[in-house]
């Protein structure tokens, strides 16, 4: 992959934070996605410090000639690709702030924050936010793209409860966006990406939450079929206060994860419920008659929600695919277990089938460009490849998993579990998309802007 060399100029001088370009020390840790699997090569990469540093940095771009891809954490970065020739990389990295109002029950988070930081500065005041499965995801690129976590049947997408939007236009432009101010764009920030600027801070609604029931049911892979069988059944019967993960998940043979499940294929239940334990346990009974040979669904602080899924909090290789299913039907659970079940042959880590339904199923009054991710399960599948033909393997295995799936799919795919370019009328329906495009086309003509899922395809 070859680069053409930026050279630094005065308007470079004038950014406050890290410039990097090809051959600087450090410059493959400042390229670097946090999908190891993704291999990045953009012409410049920029860690602005604040809102004045990134229209310096818009600038710079735009003289350059260069289009400008916007990264926190790099989790979303394998739907853009790693070839970033003719772009500037821009990594919102060193802005993390984050200030919480307890009154208001309101966090504000600058563009680099990840979910630690806003639980950490929101639990000392009783109060949660949206977050989703892992501690390190960017808060910024997961509301923008809808933001599914785990008290979302209960509250809906994070999106739906944002309540200010600061961003830096292409144009360089700094605006701030609400209900009232900006309106247009404040609807269109709401789920619909990155195609309209560079956002610098989110302001979002915090809830009171003390305690939560939380844990995992996990039996050995052989069970498979039986366990997704009786979830599936018991998910319309649980309230919105209960929200649930059906995975089938390989544990690797690593010192790091827990003996008892180490090296070995798992079928489980996660479960994050706001009810108390026992109220909880009355629920989940039809799944523990199944005899679970580990049970830690628990009371405890809602900060267990953070790490219940287990995700790495370090960067690692992956290559995924998504679906959100309309159904779920015994032919769909015998797929699953054909492609990882107990005499499987995969280079697979996985699948999880989250739970939607309850807020997640209808848009609020007043939401954004998404407001609701209509269907019974969102579906998403990962391998780690390993080797020269490892991502050919798994690319195969994943498409073989998913394809029968397909069959039950809602075909309004959900764009943060997307690791391909999506046609945005699929994601948002023809009328929604044909706003966000006028909207992109107003801030951003010239195309500055390199989003991961571009509302104009």
């Amino acid at each position: 992959m070859t680069t053409t060399t930026v050279s630094i100029s005065a308007d470079l001088t004038h950014i406050r934070g890290a410039v990097h370009q090809p051959g600087d020390p450090g410059w493959d840790d400042a390229r670097r996605a946090w999908n190891l699997a993704v291999d990045q090569h953009p012409e410049l990469v920029v860690e602005p410090v604040d809102a004045g540093d990134v229209a310096a940095t818009l600038r710079v771009a735009r003289d350059a000639g260069l289009r400008v891809a916007v990264q926190g954490t790099g989790h979303g970065a394998a739907a853009r690709g790693g070839d970033l020739a003719g772009a500037l990389l821009l990594r919102t990295s060193a802005m993390r702030g984050v200030t919480v109002d307890p009154q208001r029950r309101v966090a504000r988070a600058e563009a680099g924050s990840v979910w630690l930081d806003v639980a950490q500065a929101a639990a000392p005041h009783g109060l949660v936010a949206l977050h989703g499965s892992a501690p390190d995801v960017g808060v910024v690129g997961y509301t923008l793209g809808g933001g599914l976590g785990w008290l979302g049947r209960r509250y809906g997408l994070a999106c739906s409860h944002v309540t200010a939007i600061e961003i830096v236009l292409p144009d360089g432009r700094r605006v701030r966006t609400t209900a009232t101010d900006e309106p247009r764009l404040f609807w269109a920030l709401r789920g619909g990406g990155g195609s309209f600027g560079v956002v610098t801070a989110m302001e979002f609604s915090l809830f009171a939450v003390d305690r939560v029931t939380a844990g995992a049911l996990m039996w050995p892979v052989e069970q498979a079929p039986a366990v997704l069988r009786r979830w599936r059944d018991l998910c319309p019967q649980l309230p919105t206060d209960i929200t649930t993960i059906g995975r089938i998940l390989r544990f690797p043979p690593l010192d790091e994860v827990p003996a008892p499940v180490r090296g070995r294929a798992m079928v489980l239940v996660e479960v994050a419920s706001l009810l108390g334990e026992e109220e909880t346990g009355t629920l989940l009974a039809p799944l523990r008659d199944l005899g679970p040979e580990l049970d830690t669904v628990a009371a405890g602080d809602p900060s267990v929600l953070l790490r219940l899924h287990g995700d790495p909090e370090t960067p690692v290789p992956g290559i995924g695919a998504g679906l959100v299913l309309a159904e779920l039907p015994d032919d769909g659970i015998d797929a699953l277990t054909r492609g990882l079940g107990a005499d499987a042959d995969t280079a697979l880590l996985g699948i999880e089938l989250r739970q939607l339904g309850g807020a997640l199923a209808t848009p609020p009054e007043g939401a954004g460009a998404l407001g609701a991710i209509p269907g019974a399960f969102a579906a998403y599948a990962i391998g780690v490849p390993q080797g020269a033909l490892g991502a050919v393997r798994v690319s195969g295995e994943l498409d073989a998993v998913m394809r029968p799936l397909r069959a039950w799919s809602t075909a309004r795919p959900y764009l943060n579990f997307a690791e391909a370019p999506v046609r945005p009328e699929e994601a948002f329906g023809p009328t929604a998309v044909g706003a966000l495009w006028e909207i992109a086309d107003a801030v951003d003509p010239g195309r500055l802007l390199r989003p991961n899922h571009d509302v104009r395809w």
